[in-house]
Order: C-alpha cells, then sequence, then structure tokens
C-alpha cells in the first residue's frame, strides 16, 4: 500500500485551553502551535476553535509523489476536487468539510516493546517473577493516533470520497451503519458512519496492552468520573480491547490495543456485520449515547451556531 499511515488530525472545539488540558491528562505530550505528540507518532493531535465540535482536518501519509499524482487523478475521475502543492495534496470531503490532505511522509518505525508475559493453562510465561504491570507507576503514554470515526449525513457519499476517490480500502462494514477503511495495515483509520449530523465522534490512540487500556481509563476517571463513555470490552469488528472516555466538548477518546492487521491484502475477507450484533464480543452493554451522543440534538438544532 502505497499509502502507509494516519498523520494526523485537526480537531475544533468550542473551549480549547479545556481540551488541550484534557489531552494532556491523556497521555499526549503538548508542543507548540496546539499541536500533541505521541511516543512513536510524532505530532497527531491539532487543538483549534470551533463554534461546535469537530473534525476540522486529517493528513494521510503516502511514500512519494507519484502516489499524490495518482491519487489527483483518482478524486478527479470521481468528480472532486484536489490540488497539488509540491510534496502535497490537499483536498476536502465535500458532505461534512473535512480537510484532507495526503502527503509524502517516511515511514514510521514503532519502537520495539517487549511481549507481555501472561500466565495461562499450561503455560507459565513469567516463571518466578510477578506481573509486570505490577511495577507500571507512571502514566500511561500512547504509541499512536489509531483511527478516527466522523458521523456524516451522506455515509454513502462520504465513503465514496475516502473509499474511491482518496483509496483508502474497506476493511470491512456495519450494515447501514458505518465503514471502517485503512491507509495502513491497520484493521482501519478512518470510520463514516451514518449520522442525522456532521460531527466528531471519536479518535482512538494505541497503547502497549490490555493492562494500558485498564490504567490508562482508570487513572482518567479519578476524581472526574463523567469522563466514563463504554469500556472496557472488545470489540467484534477490529477485535481490539477498548475503553471509551469524553473530552470537555462531547468528543470520544478510545485507548485500545490488539486492533488486527491486515498486512497481505489478499488474505482478507471484508465482511458486512449486521449493527445489533456486531459492536462487541464481550463487555458492557452499548449505551444509547455511543452511537447518538447526547449534544447531537443541540447541534441539528443549530445551537451554539456563530
Amino acid at each position: 500500500m502505497s499509502m502507509h499511515r494516519l498523520n494526523s488530525v485537526t480537531i475544533g472545539v468550542p473551549e480549547v485551553d479545556s481540551a488541550r488540558a484534557y489531552y494532556q491528562d491523556f497521555g499526549l505530550t503538548p508542543e507548540a502551535d496546539g499541536w500533541f505528540a505521541t511516543q512513536d507518532g510524532g505530532r497527531q493531535l491539532k487543538i483549534t476553535h470551533a463554534p461546535t465540535r469537530r473534525l476540522v482536518a486529517l493528513s494521510i501519509g503516502a511514500d512519494d509523489s507519484d502516489d499524490l499524482h495518482r491519487i489527483a487523478a483518482q478524486l478527479s475521475k470521481h468528480g472532486f476536487d484536489a490540488k497539488l502543492e509540491g510534496d502535497r495534496l490537499v483536498s476536502a470531503e465535500p458532505v461534512t468539510g473535512i480537510g484532507v490532505e495526503v502527503v509524502v511522509t517516511a515511514r514510521v518505525v514503532p519502537q520495539a516493546v517487549p511481549q507481555t508475559p501472561y500466565n495461562g493453562p499450561g503455560r507459565d510465561e513469567r516463571g518466578a517473577d510477578r506481573a509486570p504491570v505490577i511495577t507500571r507507576v507512571g502514566p500511561v503514554r500512547p504509541r499512536k493516533l489509531g483511527h478516527v470515526v466522523v458521523g456524516s449525513i451522506d455515509q454513502e457519499a462520504s465513503q465514496r470520497y475516502f473509499a474511491k476517490g482518496i483509496g483508502l480500502k474497506v476493511s470491512d462494514d456495519i450494515t447501514g451503519l458505518a465503514t471502517f477503511m485503512r491507509c495502513s495495515t491497520d484493521h482501519h483509520n478512518v470510520l463514516v458512519q451514518s449520522s442525522p449530523v456532521n460531527f466528531l465522534h471519536h479518535t482512538s490512540w494505541e497503547v502497549d496492552d490490555l493492562d494500558e487500556v485498564g490504567r490508562g481509563a482508570v487513572r482518567m476517571l479519578e476524581g472526574n468520573p463523567e469522563r466514563h463513555v463504554w469500556g472496557l470490552g472488545r470489540h467484534l469488528v477490529g477485535s481490539n480491547f477498548f475503553w471509551y472516555l469524553r473530552d470537555p466538548a462531547g468528543n470520544f477518546t478510545e485507548y485500545y490495543s490488539d486492533l488486527d492487521c491486515i498486512v497481505d491484502d489478499a488474505l482478507w475477507k471484508p465482511r458486512v456485520w449486521d449493527a445489533a450484533s456486531s459492536m462487541t464480543l464481550w463487555g458492557p452493554p452499548l449505551p444509547p449515547s455511543f452511537l447518538q451522543p447526547e449534544d447531537l440534538a443541540g447541534m441539528m438544532a443549530g445551537a451554539h451556531q456563530p
């Protein structure tokens, strides 16, 4: 795949300072100009002001300028505007207005993380040692931005832009609800779901293992129980462990680990899943506000618009 990573996202929120404090608590490292960095991915989140919460822009990494010319031709073929600016292609998803860039970016070699030794029936991986999580005392630091999920009032058209225009590959579908698409070997990097209003649903951040999912979420909830959304659980589509939290603007954030990887496209068969049974393999019941966040009615009515 010539595209190889989700570089970054820019989100707009009404109260920038409170959002910045939240994402620093979440484990991202603040940098200049409103950016936050992950351990392996570098500068991957920018926070700007907007009247209502939204995804402002996303950036995708490609290998070389030939990839950009090919993507520009695809966009034009399917009726989408795009502009080449050196080693950068700029466009916009027409339904949601999200600014999309594809930029020539060096591939990232993730920092090697020792495999967590788990004991189990018939195996004693740790020997005489205690579980390593016992000695983890520092804050959880996400390794990278994994994916972003947006609601679109025309899910089919938004999917067409990303899949046919940009060239993201479809990994799986949930009937009438969402399409999982990838620009890397991760199961999904961009997900578009059907919604009565365009909005940012969540950003998702990879951590080392299941223990880091739990440690990160529990730490975020200490003194702030209102941040809890849904978790701990394991998704069926994508297979990852998850725990969702809520930032001050209402955007969901996810700690995840153990996501499916598609290293050989020929061996992966996309599947259409039923919405009622596809959300979890195990975990707490799906809260209704996960699919229909509580502030959607206000956004639909034009509340807080300039």
